[in-house]
């Protein structure tokens, strides 16, 4: 068993950052913090049913830990570069957790032995940034690699496709439409999104079906609306932008994204940004600062565009740049853990994995959230490329 080095942090009172819009004030009562010693953490993915969660390394390791207590509970090895993304959401089981790295392969772990029970290689020094499990009877495995999109039928490793046209430098995320099996949208680092049919035989030519040019080096994307129809781009630049992804219609467009996010609060500037959470068709950006501050900041795209003051604070558990965020509001399966307070989970480059929650008393308060971004029910559905945000 792993031993863990934990600090409880007590909680001061914190004012509301905003006058304006009234919101009952809850805060986290502690933060539970992991130390890693030097080593980064990259990423943090729940599994379905809430037992477990995978955390990536810069050791090229993955580390399990029960979500509800921060329970050591083993560690997969066996990449020998950066673990580039890591997912519970394969086909192939409940217990298998997928991991790929720039080592160029894609790896499926066994969480109850955390024994290593598949490998699948893309070709001669290729690095794998993302992948995705889809299709039509969900046997494809899509991987963005240097410009290329390849796939496998996943059952028996064998590759089926290989888009080489579409991209022309890095493919950072390749993701299925939840919902629509078929359809797969790419970004890269060359700033553009591809959207495919993947039904039939898979060639650049027939199956591309639109392209949307960002204009710059695409970091994170990530569908969101009631049926999925809407699409954010959070790009290297730390610029956000909103798509219909059907149409490649431009729906909101925030080129000046940090700054917008700096004039509604009070914590400092934005550096970067982590990430964007999203139920239904709400939107929420998560900026941060390098001292391990984290705001989450509702995002406006139909009227300005704007960006609101920051709807929940995080600060007091990291000392340095954030990697991951994991908030338990729309997660399935965490129905007990969000009665009890717990909003979350986040990681980054000072070796702390910290547990949020919050916390109804006006005593012990340091952060606060809204009741809209904590409360709501979960939905039935569900490469880090540069490892610099900024």
């Amino acid at each position: 068993m792993e031993a863990m080095d934990m600090e409880l942090d007590e909680d001061r009172l914190v004012e509301s950052l905003s006058e304006d819009k009234p919101l009952k004030r809850l805060g986290l009562k502690n933060t539970i913090q992991t130390n890693f010693g030097d080593d980064y953490v990259f990423e943090i993915t729940p599994k379905f049913d809430w037992t477990m969660m995978g955390v990536s390394l810069s050791t090229n390791a993955v580390k399990l830990y029960s979500p509800e207590t921060g329970q050591f509970c083993g560690e997969c090895r066996g990449h020998t570069a950066t673990i580039n993304r890591i997912s519970f959401s394969g086909p192939s089981g409940p217990h298998v957790l997928h991991s790929c790295s720039s080592d160029g392969t894609i790896r499926a772990w066994d969480t109850r032995t955390f024994k290593e029970v598949s490998c699948i290689r893309a070709g001669h020094s290729q690095e794998i940034f993302c992948f995705s499990f889809g299709g039509s009877s969900n046997v494809l495995l899509s991987a963005g690699c240097d410009s290329q999109i390849l796939f496998w039928d996943w059952r028996n490793k064998m590759q089926v496709a290989c888009l080489e046209e579409s991209h022309v430098d890095d493919v950072t995320q390749v993701q299925f439409v939840p919902e629509q099996p078929n359809t797969l949208v790419s970004a890269s680092v060359d700033g553009l999104i591809c959207v495919f049919d993947t039904a039939g035989d898979i060639d650049d030519d027939d199956h591309m079906e639109s392209v949307i040019n960002v204009g710059t080096s695409i970091g994170k994307i990530g569908m969101f609306g009631r049926n999925y129809e809407k699409l954010w781009c959070l790009t290297h630049i730390e610029t956000l932008s909103v798509w219909d992804w059907k149409n490649g219609a431009n729906i909101g467009n925030f080129e000046d994204t940090r700054s917008l996010a700096s004039n509604s609060w009070k914590n400092g500037q934005v550096d970067y940004f982590v990430d964007c959470h999203h139920e239904d068709d709400g939107l929420w950006v998560i900026g941060a600062t390098n001292l391990g501050a984290l705001g989450f900041f509702p995002v406006n795209y139909t009227a300005g565009p704007t960006i609101g003051p920051a709807e929940a604070v995080l600060e007091g558990g990291h000392t340095g740049i954030v990697r991951s965020v994991l908030p338990l509001s729309g997660l399935p399966g965490t129905s007990s853990a969000r009665r009890r307070g717990m909003f979350g989970w986040t990681g980054g480059e000072d070796g702390r994995l910290c547990c949020w929650f919050s916390d109804l008393s006006s005593d012990a308060q340091r952060s606060w959230t809204s009741t809209s971004l904590v409360s709501r029910s979960p939905r039935t559905h569900q490469k880090k490329y540069m490892h610099q945000p900024y």
